[in-house]
């Protein structure tokens, strides 16, 4: 499934840039060379960073 339609950025890809350490949606657009187009994605890859990063929380305590 595509997060961002723009750019053709897919929902595993998203998730392996968080994995490997991005935690800003700038972040995983640089990851793949590219920027926000009209940003409707953003949120989404927010929502995706604050789950991954809280399922880490949640493994380290």
């Amino acid at each position: 499934m595509y997060v961002c339609n723009c750019n053709g950025i897919r929902q595993r890809e998203v998730a392996a840039a968080i994995e490997a350490g991005a935690r800003r949606p700038r972040e995983i657009f640089q990851r793949h060379g590219c920027s926000a187009q009209c940003a409707k994605c953003v949120c989404e890859m927010r929502e995706m960073i604050q789950a991954q990063t809280s399922s880490y929380a949640l493994a380290a305590e």
